[in-house]
Parts: structure tokens; sequence; C-alpha cells
């Protein structure tokens, strides 16, 4: 495993599980079986409804908690309720604490939910902070909102196809590191059958779906591909023992600005706040 060190001095896995579109018994043999292959970071949310099956897979593979990297997400129509929403996702998730505690959607009160935020970071409720699906305007909002933090991490569609360049550039000075849903291009047959990686995959015995992943690791992104088989959750971990060279990594680069798969609208952002899912009844 490699790890990133993040604006204020944590030490992140740099790959991770997601557990994104799992159920309950889904996540929790992902995650189980991604802990005993070896991984050291799962990320979950209030919105996946799996958050009590994540902390069961932590409970019980044995694996000592400051070994766990836990990410998990605020669902907009929650931040209203301040701290007892915090309090309610560590409940679920059976911890003290996590080690990522990110707001979902750029939607409702953020600015106050961020604040929140930060004091459950100063009371140790929270290692760092997130944003996930914000556009830099908003992110701008909050790194002058902020009052203690500044967010150590944002989450955005990033792959091969859209490499964000611009926003990893704003983020730079600020020390916050991107972390790339969509990885692989949400499973885009075309991109993982471009030549450029799987001319690499010849060259060091590894599939496409490795290069694009080793690709992620050297440009500095947090990686939470998500998995159920164990036998791909395995393949994905295994990117650490070979480095693409700066030739390659220019190759890879030529594909940026091909497309997009996520188009975020104002009406799907303000439908979030509609969704008041009772998060407590998760299995």
């Amino acid at each position: 495993m490699e790890y990133l060190k993040l604006n204020n001095g944590v030490r992140m896995p740099t790959m991770g599980l997601g557990t994104f579109l799992m159920s309950p018994a889904e996540a929790e043999a992902a995650a189980t079986a991604a802990l005993a292959t070896g991984y050291e970071h799962i990320d979950t949310a209030n919105a996946y409804m799996n958050e009590r099956a994540v902390g069961r897979a932590i409970a019980k593979s044995g694996v000592a908690r400051e070994k766990v990297f836990v990410s998990t997400k605020l669902w907009p129509s929650v931040y209203d309720a301040g701290m007892p929403a915090i309090d309610a996702t560590l409940a679920r998730l059976g911890l003290d604490y996590v080690d990522m505690l990110i707001l979902h959607q750029p939607v409702g009160d953020y600015l106050t939910a961020w604040h929140t935020m930060e004091e459950a970071y100063s009371a140790g409720k929270v290692r760092a902070l997130g944003l996930s699906n914000f556009p830099q305007n908003k992110i701008a909002e909050v790194m002058s909102s902020a009052s203690e933090v500044k967010p150590q991490l944002v989450t955005v569609e990033c792959h091969p196809y859209h490499q964000q360049r611009d926003l990893r550039a704003y983020l730079g000075p600020y020390g916050t590191i991107i972390e790339a849903w969509y990885p692989l291009g949400h499973g885009d047959a075309s991109l993982l059958a471009e030549p450029v990686f799987e001319e690499l995959g010849e060259k060091y015995d590894k599939s496409p779906v490795q290069i694009i992943l080793r690709w992620h690791v050297q440009m500095g992104t947090s990686i939470i591909p998500g998995s159920k088989n164990p036998v791909h959750i395995a393949d994905n971990a295994d990117i650490f023992d070979f480095r693409l060279t700066e030739a390659e990594m220019a190759r890879i680069a030529e594909l940026d600005n091909t497309k997009t798969y996520y188009q975020q609208t104002e009406e799907a952002l303000a439908s979030y706040l509609k969704i008041r899912p009772d998060f407590d009844a998760q299995e």
C-alpha cells in the first residue's frame, strides 16, 4: 500500500474499497473480503444505506481500528440536524470516530454543515473533512468560510478521459487531495480498450484496469474502486509493484478532455433535499 499525506498531517491509504450501489449484505461481504486482502480504507455514505454493514465488517475483521481508514458522507437532508447527524452516523458504524467525513452534495446549508463538521473535528469525532461533487466555485465558498479546517479531500469524477487538471491546480496550494469516483470511467469498455492501456498492460503484465489505477496513484489521486467480486477486489490492489514512466504518463495525459459521465443539474441537486430516508433503519 502507498499513502497520501493530507494537509493536516493525517496519513491516508491511496486505495480503498468503494461501496456505492451495494446492498448491506453486499457491502459487508465486499468490505470483509477487502480487509482480509489487506485494504486499509473502506468508503461508505449515509445515502448508500450500508453504514451498519460496513461497521459490522470492520468489527469482525480482526483488524485494529487504527489500521482501518473509514470514510463516510453526510446527506444534504440531514445537514440541518447538526451534530446529532454526525453522532448518528458514528452509531451506525459502531465507531467512536471516522477518519474522513464528507459533505455528499453541494446543496442546502452546506456552509453551516461545514462549521458543524469543524466542531466534530475539534472534538475528535473526525480526523479529516472533505467535499463530494462540489464544483470549484462552491469549493471556494467553503475554503473562504472555513474557520479552522480547509478541506483535506475533494471527491469528484476523475479518470483518464476527465483528469481534472484545472481543479488539481486550484487545490494544490491548499494541499487538498482529489479522490476519484468513476476511476475507471464507469466501466466504459472504450476506455479500457484504449491502445495505451493494452500496450502498457502487456509490458507490465497487468490488466488495463490495473494500469489505469496505477496512473491514478502516480497522479496523487485517492481511489476507491468498488467491486463485489473478491478476485477483482484483490486484483485492483495489485498495483504497487510497478511504476509507469514519465513518458507513459504523458501518453495517458493525451486522453484528457475526451468525455465525462455525470452531469450535475440544479433540479437533481434540489431533489436531494427532499430525500429523507430513515437512515437509522438500515440493516
